[in-house]
């Protein structure tokens, strides 16, 4: 089993930057963890993944490209995703998500991850 628990959300004007993190603890350790996103109408999208089990092998949502950066923290059990350059498309529920194996397919996937925290939320106003 693996526990997530994200933090960082908040409210941000456009432009502005947010740093989100998720720490992760259990009996199992997690290879593939990934933030993805939820906004009330859509389906819930992934925005960034990193491989812990091949050097931090990262992949982007085309629509973060750029802006956004996944990375993981010393003790490699904390996970976080720097956002930059803000819009008001990225306001949404921000989700930590984690598997004990490697992803090799569609790795921005929601199916392909089992284990999730509870959301942070991050609103972007104009």
């Amino acid at each position: 089993q693996i526990q997530l628990v994200e933090s960082g959300g908040g409210s941000v004007q456009a432009g502005g930057s947010l740093r989100l993190s998720c720490v992760m603890s259990g009996h199992t350790s997690a290879s593939y963890m990934a933030w993805l996103r939820q906004t009330p109408g859509r389906e819930r999208e992934g925005v960034a993944t990193i491989d812990l089990g091949t050097g931090g092998s990262m992949y982007y949502a085309d629509s973060v490209e750029g802006r956004f950066t996944i990375s993981r923290d010393n003790a490699k059990n904390t996970i976080a995703l720097q956002m930059n350059s803000l819009v008001p498309d990225d306001t949404a529920m921000y989700y930590c998500a984690a598997r004990n194996r490697r992803v090799v397919s569609a790795p921005l996937a929601a199916r392909k991850y089992p284990y999730w925290g509870q959301g942070t939320q991050v609103t972007v106003s104009s």
